[in-house]
């Protein structure tokens, strides 16, 4: 007689948990992807056999330089999404030590009027150091979303400035959230988040100035027309929204222009390649995350810092090194 693995089912029960959307089951996955290794493995390979894993959450992404207003507008998005009987999943992402990987996750704590609703979940997640203002884990929370049946994917990135380019290839629509008197326009222009953003939305519209930064950003998009020498007519071109997220003034706009961007996604082929390109990305970042464990096993590890010996003292250069190693790789880490 079989005598059932004790590990695979407590994992089973987890997998099902997550599929009837139990908010602590749905929470222990994501936990078990943050902390990789074989059990996440095994779990992101029993989510992708059943029907709800298959992506069909609205993914949206909210990023923006720090004090620009980010969870306040999270917390008037989740409100406006349930006023239209919509189910959120939230992903907050906070900044932490790329040594300890200690964060201060204070977003649950700013949407707190929403965590009695089940039809929400909020989770908070260190950075762990990885740039991008995401988490390394990110990808796969959100399949864990799917998973669970969510219709709506909200992610808060860290807000760290100019690394902020990284939700664009998560997310389906990317929203860019800016501020009167805080030199975003010249942010916008130096940072690269024309190029990103989908939707941009002015915050803290009741400040001095909130006209002329919304005036000079649909400037700067304008003259930033990716497509202008195609004349391609499809192209989607950024509404710019003001908004004060902690009164609720113009988060209706917001949502809406969102759905817009979806809408016009979604016509224009434009969300099939997004989603083509993050799954290209999962696996390519998967395998460099296996690869680099790989190389701290043994004897893989001791090669690595004899190498690194080498280069170190000018005995071989960098590209060499690296190609010897990956050819040990490949041969099973003999030789």
């Amino acid at each position: 007689m079989t005598v059932p693995d004790e590990g695979s089912s407590r994992l089973e029960t987890v997998v099902d948990g997550v599929v009837a959307r139990r908010t602590r089951d749905v929470a222990r996955a994501i936990t078990i992807v943050e902390n990789g290794g074989a059990a996440a493995r095994e779990l992101m390979a029993e989510l992708s056999t059943r029907p709800q894993a298959q992506r069909r959450c609205q993914t949206i992404g909210l990023t923006g330089s720090p004090g620009v207003g980010k969870s306040t507008m999270t917390a008037a998005l989740i409100a406006a999404l349930r006023e239209a009987q919509r189910s959120v999943a939230v992903l907050a992402v906070d900044p932490s030590s790329p040594f300890s990987g200690g964060a201060l996750l204070g977003d649950r704590i700013r949407m707190q009027s929403h965590s009695g609703d089940a039809d929400v979940f909020i989770r908070s997640m260190a950075s762990r150091g990885h740039l991008g203002g995401l988490a390394a884990a990110a990808g796969q929370v959100l399949r864990v979303f799917d998973a669970a049946g969510f219709d709506v994917a909200l992610i808060e990135t860290v807000g760290v400035g100019q690394s902020e380019v990284e939700i664009a290839a998560a997310a389906d629509t990317t929203v860019v959230l800016l501020a009167p008197g805080m030199g975003d326009g010249i942010q916008a222009a130096k940072a690269g988040i024309l190029e990103i953003g989908d939707v941009f939305v002015v915050n803290k519209a009741d400040r001095e100035g909130a006209s002329s930064t919304a005036r000079e950003l649909r400037a700067m998009i304008a003259l930033s027309d990716k497509d202008a020498a195609t004349g391609d007519d499809r192209e989607w071109t950024p509404p710019v929204v003001t908004s004060v997220a902690s009164t609720g003034e113009g988060v209706v706009d917001v949502a809406e222009a969102i759905d817009a961007h979806a809408r016009w996604a979604s016509e224009h082929g434009e969300l099939t390649r997004r989603r083509l390109l993050r799954a290209v990305e999962e696996i390519t970042s998967t395998l460099t995350g296996l690869l680099r464990s790989r190389l701290e096993t043994e004897p893989l590890s001791e090669q690595v810092e004899h190498l690194a010996q080498e280069v170190a003292t000018g005995r071989v250069d960098v590209h060499r090194a690296a190609e010897r190693l990956w050819e040990r790789v490949v041969d099973g880490g003999t030789g």
